[in-house]
């Protein structure tokens, strides 16, 4: 794999599409838990490709090469969901969600999906590296440039927040 990161790094298109296609499924999922429509994520998924092989050169570690590849995807839903004005504000997602039925089908009606969505920003992209990509809390810090420690702080703080809404404890605000 380091091989074929060097090779790509010289120019060799084919090691790219060989290194970008073990990680397109990945890169899929990571879009999609952001944009949360099919067409937008494969969107991403092809601005991810752009701007990997645009910018591969400058990649110093080959090793972290997925790690490097879903920080690109990860900055290209964001931008996505900017350019689209899809940001939701926590507090009409807790409105809607509220707004079901009653109180105790309230942890019924949520999905995964809807607890992650009500984490701040960086709670969201800690918690989807560590548990969707297992990546581990160094790698998830390496690839958010943040210091260890904020990351471990981020995603127990995360965590605690999913915790309490699952036991319908008082919803947190951002």
């Amino acid at each position: 794999m380091i091989q074929l990161v060097k090779e790509a790094q010289q120019g060799n298109d084919h090691a790219f599409l060989k290194l970008f296609q073990e990680y397109e499924n990945d890169i899929y999922r990571t879009a999609f838990v952001y944009v949360k429509n099919q067409e937008d994520a494969l969107d991403v998924v092809q601005e991810t490709a752009y701007r990997a092989f645009k910018s591969i050169k400058n990649l110093k570690e080959p090793k972290y090469l997925k790690t490097w590849i879903i920080k690109i995807a990860i900055s290209c839903s964001i931008d996505v969901l900017r350019k689209q004005k899809k940001v939701v504000e926590l507090k009409q997602e807790v409105e809607k969600v509220l707004s079901s039925k009653d109180e105790k089908d309230i942890s019924l009606s949520m999905t995964l999906d809807d607890l992650i969505q009500l984490l701040n920003e960086t709670e969201k992209k800690v918690i989807i590296l560590r548990y969707y990509f297992d990546f581990t809390i160094k790698e998830v810090s390496e690839t958010l440039n943040i210091p260890l420690g904020t990351a471990k702080t981020i995603l127990y703080r995360g965590l605690n927040k999913l915790r309490k809404e699952l036991n319908g404890d008082e919803m947190y605000e951002r």
